[in-house]
């Protein structure tokens, strides 16, 4: 008997869990309303990396927010009325700052990191992709004196979990990274890690591959689910798609399907602006870096260098607000020769994320043959083809590469 699939969202998970599903043997449609990787994946700093294992929300958040009170500091801005309007979610996120809660967070991000650069080169390798990877690692970096111990301290603890991380002075830094301006006093080379050169271009090359294979690629907006005597309908604006079971990998706006059907998920969206900017005559970078007291990851692109604000938590479909941006891009003109603008405009996306920073995987309670995958945060193109593999092998009673249990749904619902 032909298994059957719907698959809601063309992101990264969405394509994911489309493939993987295809794998096992499932007729899949895969609809959303943009191209494939045209949401919240396009805009990201295209890294893969198995050490983004620590939650924003641990222990130490609370020694930094008292530089956030002021809604000034370019890590973390925040609209008020958002705020007000979502205390539950506000107070679930901060609970989950207690150290008892931080090692097994830690253990269920590591076990969905471990595989995520493997799993990306296998797909890029079939996708005939492999060009866009680049296996070159990542930096952190510090300007202060101080940053000197918070790296040495970093560098220890990544190590005591298994990474590789180099510490680096600035003498080292400006060996692995000649035109770094030499303002750091020190940083890590996160040696694990890999970034690509597009991650709209990764989504879309995945895309066509489950298209070559047989899979279907619906453009349509869905607007509610359903269920029937052998499954589950998507009602969109292109008419209705039937299948045995359905998938929602609609980011941020996976809730907008989900409460209908009485399910009301904690989700919040982490959202964040980008821009791509020219390198001075001669210039360049051969990996991306995080300035960590000036909040912003500046990455080589095709299309430029991309320069990407911290988290805004506010409304998803709120009007812009380039503060955060507009505040970085004078601190990385200072740490790389910056020129003009490749595009006109900034670009803005919504990162969906749930209390406890981990994603949601797995099969809703009470509707059996409906699985949600959604809440990565600011993880999920990494770990975009773990997630697949997981909710495949969940549904096909297989053992996941990775322990469901910290990501099922039945947490919140």
């Amino acid at each position: 008997m032909t298994r059957t699939s719907l698959v809601l969202g063309a992101g990264i998970v969405g394509v994911s869990c489309a493939l993987a599903l295809q794998k096992r043997g499932f007729m899949v449609t895969l609809i959303d309303r943009r191209e494939p990787g045209s949401e919240t994946s396009y805009g990201n700093a295209g890294v893969v990396s198995p050490t983004s294992v620590v939650p924003l929300n641990n222990p130490s958040l609370w020694k930094s927010l008292p530089n956030y009170l002021g809604n000034q500091h370019a890590a973390v801005r925040y609209r008020w009325g958002h705020l007000l309007r979502n205390p539950g979610w506000v107070l679930r996120f901060l609970a989950e700052t207690r150290p008892s809660r931080l090692a097994p967070r830690v253990a269920a991000l590591q076990g969905l990191t471990a595989q995520a650069l493997t799993l990306h080169k296998a797909w890029m390798a079939e996708a005939g992709i492999s060009h866009r990877l680049r296996e070159t690692g990542t930096l952190k970096l510090w300007r202060s004196e101080a940053g000197q111990q918070a790296a040495r301290t970093e560098q220890q603890w990544l190590e005591d979990h298994g990474f590789r991380a180099d510490y680096l002075d600035r003498q080292a830094l400006s060996a692995v990274e000649p035109d770094l301006n030499p303002i750091f006093s020190a940083g890590l080379w996160l040696r694990d890690n890999g970034s690509v050169d597009w991650p709209q271009a990764v989504v879309a090359a995945y895309a066509a591959l489950f298209a070559a294979r047989g899979g279907k690629i619906v453009r349509a907006a869905a607007s509610g689910l359903s269920r029937t005597p052998q499954g589950w309908r998507a009602t969109t604006d292109s008419g209705s798609f039937d299948a045995g079971i359905a998938v929602v990998a609609l980011g941020p706006w996976s809730t907008d399907l989900l409460h209908p059907l009485g399910l009301s998920v904690p989700l919040n969206v982490e959202r964040g602006y980008h821009r791509h900017y020219k390198a001075g005559d001669g210039r360049s970078l051969s990996r991306p870096f995080y300035d960590v007291e000036s909040a912003y990851f500046l990455a080589p692109m095709e299309k430029g260098y991309r320069l990407t604000s911290g988290v805004e938590l506010a409304n998803r479909d709120a009007p812009s607000n380039f503060a955060q941006i507009d505040a970085v891009l004078p601190r990385a003109k200072e740490a790389f020769d910056l020129t003009e603008a490749t595009e006109a405009t900034t670009w803005r996306g919504a990162r969906p994320t749930l209390p406890d920073s981990l994603p949601m995987i797995g099969e809703a309670p009470r509707n059996p043959g409906l699985w949600l995958a959604f809440g990565s945060q600011h993880i999920g193109f990494a770990t975009g083809p773990v997630t697949g593999e997981i909710l495949a092998a969940q549904i096909c009673g297989e053992k996941p590469i990775a322990d469901p249990a910290p990501f099922a749904p039945t947490r919140y619902l």
